[in-house]
């Protein structure tokens, strides 16, 4: 099978779908968050005012080549110093990227010139070419729960103790300044024959492709088969209390306009399935369910499984478990918010 995909996304998420879809195509483009403030990336971030490097190296890394050359590169771009002084907790990779962005200017030269060193099948773009910045609307943080906080930051977002409402994203002149979408990534999303969004940080990782405008239009607009993949399990923070459901009236809140062709998800993370189909049925989507984690290890996913479930999902209605077809179901999804945790 060949066919043109492109997965959006950032962090360990994006990584495992480039993982896997590397098994079925070479013709991979991943599309990559651009609002990290933590760690490595936010003090370069801070320090230089360049794109976080962080989401991009980890994507790289995930497409790297086989040979030996590439092998050495990828190992690394992911190396960390260690010890205390300046250095300490950077990955090398980060810097490479930083040095190049200084040298080059342009971040989409920078990944490709980088893309050389590791032999990257396929190709790694910005979602934008400029840091932004993620705010959210937060409740839970005060005695009355129906109190609304703005809690900005990806970082700090993601580890709220409240319950995130809302997000949005900001460009690189703070609130009220749209980002503007990376020309070839919007490219991308309208030639590819597959989109796929997720797994990952819902609201700083997966969601925030949706608030770029060019993104949004593309991917309402592409002719591609688009396919959500879903957690595992809940992110402590950004998610807790989510039911996998939740997931996806979260997404239709971002994006009403947004349809999809499949979701992808675990059948043991799935307590109640025709809940799920239902909701995936509302965004003109089927259900796949299967066993999709890394035996021993529910928070991981399996790219040999995770492959074979896309190519099902691309090969049209499945709903490996059986049940109700998730393409004849409706439900007001209002009545869902408060469900318990997956497990």
């Amino acid at each position: 099978m060949s066919f043109a995909a492109v997965a959006l996304g950032g962090g360990h998420g994006l990584h495992a779908t480039l993982t896997a879809l590397r098994r079925v195509t070479d013709d991979v483009t991943a599309v990559v968050t651009v609002a990290d403030d933590g760690g490595s990336s936010g003090r370069l971030r801070r320090e230089l005012g360049l794109l976080p490097p962080g989401d991009l190296r980890k994507a790289m890394v995930a497409l790297a080549g086989a040979d030996a050359s590439s092998a050495l590169w990828a190992t690394l771009f992911q190396h960390r110093f260690g010890g205390t002084g300046a250095l300490a907790g950077h990955a090398v990779g980060n810097l490479v990227l930083a040095g190049l962005l200084e040298q080059l200017g342009d971040p989409v030269a920078v990944l490709e010139e980088a893309g050389r060193l590791l032999g990257v099948r396929g190709r790694v773009l910005p979602m934008c070419t400029e840091p932004l910045s993620i705010e959210a609307d937060v409740t839970g943080l005060d005695d009355d729960d129906d109190v609304v906080r703005r809690i900005r930051g990806q970082v700090a977002i993601a580890t709220t103790p409240g319950r995130v409402q809302r997000i949005r994203l900001n460009g690189p002149g703070g609130p009220g300044e749209a980002p503007r979408g990376c020309p070839q990534a919007v490219e991308a999303v309208l030639a590819a024959d597959v989109v796929l969004l997720g797994p990952g940080s819902w609201f700083t990782s997966v969601l925030p492709h949706l608030l770029v405008p060019e993104l949004h239009d593309a991917l309402v607009r592409t002719s591609a088969r688009k396919v959500v993949v879903l957690n595992l399990v809940p992110q402590p923070g950004e998610t807790d209390g989510f039911s996998p459901e939740l997931h996806l009236d979260v997404l239709c809140a971002h994006a009403p306009a947004l349809r999809v062709d499949a979701v992808i998800a675990d059948v043991d993370a799935v307590p109640v399935p025709d809940r799920l189909r239902r909701a995936a049925a509302a965004l003109g989507a089927a259900a796949h369910l299967a066993p999709i984690a890394v035996a021993g290890a529910p928070d991981r996913h399996d790219p040999t499984a995770l492959a074979s479930s896309i190519t099902r999902a691309l090969a049209g209605p499945g709903d490996e478990t059986g049940g109700a077809s998730s393409t004849t179901l409706q439900e007001d999804r209002t009545s869902r918010g408060g469900e318990a945790p997956w497990r």
